[in-house]
């Protein structure tokens, strides 16, 4: 089977799509993917798009210095709504040439049962940590967490401004109550960042379910 980095980008990404979609990431048209072309633009799914049922001309093309859309493939297709967010990792991090933001019930559950002022989860020192890149022994390391608003513009700029201050431990965000959302050096790679992320999403998820069990 060829990776995701063989095929041509659209092909790969409508593949990405009805893969997480049967996973229940991205019911209906929830979630959106990106993935660069050369430097200056990227390609993301349309808006209002229903994922388990995309196809190659269901992608609009942006400019990543002016954030203008450049290029349809349909005559009415518009960005994602969450393009902006996507801006911001690709402006912020040159190694980003994917971007995928998936829906998933328990990356809700897990920031559900956080505090209302935390902006970083902490992850467990399991083994799929490798699967982020994280190879210690003894790793302490976080995902930051941002607050969900419907200006989602203003999401990636809190995104802009902490990238700026500093990088994240992984190559992966969390909003609340929204989903996660991770990006790599190549499709393939941003693919694999998701799954190791939502395996962990999944793993404290059901450590809070346990440890809410009467004893």
């Amino acid at each position: 089977m060829n990776t995701f980095d063989e095929m041509p980008p659209r092909t790969a990404l409508v593949e990405i799509a009805r893969d997480f979609h049967a996973r229940g990431w991205m019911p209906g048209t929830a979630g959106n993917l990106s993935v660069r072309e050369g430097d200056a633009s990227f390609l993301i799914t349309a808006s209002g798009r229903p994922k388990g049922q995309l196809d190659e001309t269901d992608f609009v093309r942006i400019d990543i210095q002016s954030g203008e859309l450049v290029e349809r493939f349909e005559a009415h297709a518009k960005p994602s709504a969450e393009t902006s967010i996507h801006l911001s990792i690709y402006r912020a991090i040159p190694y980003a040439r994917a971007c995928l933001h998936v829906h998933s019930i328990d990356a809700c559950l897990v920031t559900d049962a956080m505090s209302n002022d935390a902006d970083r989860l902490s992850l467990p020192p399991v083994e799929m940590l490798k699967g982020l890149g994280i190879w210690d022994e003894n790793p302490n390391v976080a995902i930051p967490v941002f607050s969900n608003v419907a200006q989602v513009s203003v999401i990636a700029q809190g995104i802009t401004a902490r990238f700026a201050r500093q990088l994240p431990d992984v190559s992966a965000l969390l909003i609340r109550g929204h989903g996660i959302t991770c990006w790599g050096k190549n499709l393939q790679e941003a693919y694999n960042q998701i799954e190791s992320a939502e395996f962990l999403m999944s793993y404290i998820a059901r450590s809070q379910g346990r440890n809410s069990l009467p004893r």
